[in-house]
């Protein structure tokens, strides 16, 4: 198809990034897949086949980024949109986080969307236009006892998303759009670190990650600033800014005993420094009440103890 978009999809091997790249192949587009793990990678290219391409990149690394941007441009003579999804978590609290893995952390969800922004904006300017959407969360709107970490994270992408959107809205043909999901059945859960002394849990209600790929697709035939996407998250969010008194007394129970409920854990980074391909899939085996059905997930999450 003469006519296909290129579409360079980061953190496009596991959860979201995986159900967008699909999306895209069964819509008829040509994607690329960006992640850490050659392995994997080269397996997700192809499981998804129509000419799936690939590249290796740790999103946190300034070079890796311009090198996988560079080689799309080389390879498909064009890159019209970027999907990034990419980032690790960690679970404790903000005095048992060690500070390289707080600082890696942040590394990927500020740093990397940094990273694509000076990689990918002169090419949509160059050619006239693109779209980069990037993958945020609710927590980047609320703060989570026990998840200081990721909070940090998303909170710092959010804003230099909106910074870049103000930064770009006089740009005809470049759009930069920001997707808010709350809890979603990835293996996100299952591959973060944890120092809390449990391993995490997705917190119900959860939605599955083709919802989220479908906001994402559909964001680039009609841009916009920024979509949610689940059930709660504007309860939640209303709490957190109208009622913080009671938002924080009810946090950190409700963090007990629907987030941290996992077994017990030592401390690990999970997938903070290193990919874990074997973790790797889809969704992560998760109801849409919070339960683990069985399968890859739960042997991922239960192998820890």
């Amino acid at each position: 198809m003469a006519d296909r978009r290129i579409v360079m999809v980061v953190g496009g091997t596991s959860g979201i990034g995986l159900a967008t790249a699909r999306l895209l192949v069964e819509t008829g587009e040509q994607v690329r897949v960006v992640a850490r793990s050659e392995e994997r990678l080269r397996r997700v290219a192809a499981d998804l086949g129509g000419g799936t391409t690939w590249a290796v990149a740790d999103v946190s690394d300034p070079d890796a980024v311009q090198a996988a941007v560079d080689g799309c441009v080389r390879e498909h003579g064009r890159l019209d949109a970027v999907v990034t999804t990419a980032q690790p978590m960690a679970y404790g609290g903000v005095e048992q986080v060690p500070h390289d893995v707080l600082t890696q952390v942040v590394a990927v969800g500020v740093g990397g969307v940094g990273n694509l922004a000076r990689s990918v904006m002169p090419v949509f300017r160059s050619q006239g236009g693109g779209s980069l959407v990037v993958v945020g969360s609710l927590l980047g709107e609320i703060a989570v006892p026990g998840m200081g970490a990721y909070c940090a994270a998303k909170w710092g992408q959010m804003a230099l998303v909106r910074a870049l959107q103000v930064e770009t809205r006089r740009e005809r043909g470049v759009h930069v759009s920001l997707v808010l999901p709350g809890a979603v059945d990835t293996p996100v859960y299952h591959l973060a670190g944890s120092y809390a002394g449990s391993a995490g849990s997705a917190p119900p209600p959860i939605v599955a990650p083709e919802q989220v790929a479908k906001a994402c697709v559909r964001l680039l035939d009609h841009p916009r600033r920024a979509v949610h996407v689940g059930p709660g998250t504007l309860l939640t969010r209303t709490g957190f800014r109208m009622m913080p008194a009671i938002y924080d007394r009810l946090a950190g129970p409700l963090v007990a005993k629907v987030a941290l409920r996992g077994p017990g854990v030592p401390d690990h980074p999970g997938n903070v420094f290193a990919p874990r391909p074997d973790g790797e899939s889809e969704r992560g085996g998760w109801t849409p009440d919070g339960r683990l059905r069985s399968g890859p997930g739960r042997r991922a999450r239960w192998r820890r103890r």
